[in-house]
């Protein structure tokens, strides 16, 4: 669960949170380490070697939800992050696509994965990255990612920056 726990999606919040990521502060060198809320626990922001990843929309449980129901939480989910990638397009120009399966796969193998893919499957952020960068007067990259980790568990939306190139694995980038 994270802290967008019960809110409906806000496109201009969205919006502003992830452009505001641009001045938000990124740890250089150190260990990954994600935060909760106080009160609940519930993830608020990881931050690493050179990024940081918020959520920015959590849907509803889909405990003993199925199809139809199912299947319109994830077409929700897919929508907020194609409406916000399309907002953010206007801010930076087209997007590009980084797939993770690779990485995935890695990690699934027990092989190593880049410290920011290892962070956003931690989350259970298992979609493909949404790309812009370098953009702001840092140069910094930042990124949108839609998952969820099981049947059960809610679609979550989230933002990263970093201050460095994303990585780009390779297709051949996992053990056959």
């Amino acid at each position: 669960m994270t802290c967008r726990a019960g809110e409906a999606f806000d496109m201009e919040r969205a919006t502003a949170e992830a452009a505001g990521l641009l001045a938000a502060p990124v740890p250089a060198d150190g260990p990954t380490a994600a935060a909760g809320d106080p009160v609940t626990g519930e993830w608020t922001v990881t931050v690493g070697e050179g990024f940081r990843i918020v959520p920015l929309w959590e849907g509803d449980p889909l405990t003993g939800v199925y199809a139809p129901e199912w299947n319109d939480a994830e077409e929700a989910a897919a929508s907020h992050l194609a409406e916000l990638a399309q907002a953010l397009d206007g801010f930076w120009g087209p997007h590009r696509t980084v797939r993770l399966d690779g990485p995935l796969m890695r990690r699934q193998a027990g092989l190593p994965v880049e410290l920011l893919f290892e962070a956003l499957f931690a989350e259970d952020l298992y979609g493909d990255l949404e790309v812009w960068g370098p953009v702001g007067p840092g140069g910094r990259w930042i990124a949108l990612i839609s998952g969820h980790s099981d049947g059960d568990a809610p679609f979550v939306l989230a933002a990263l920056v970093s201050d460095r190139p994303l990585p780009e694995p390779a297709d051949d980038d996992w053990p056959l």
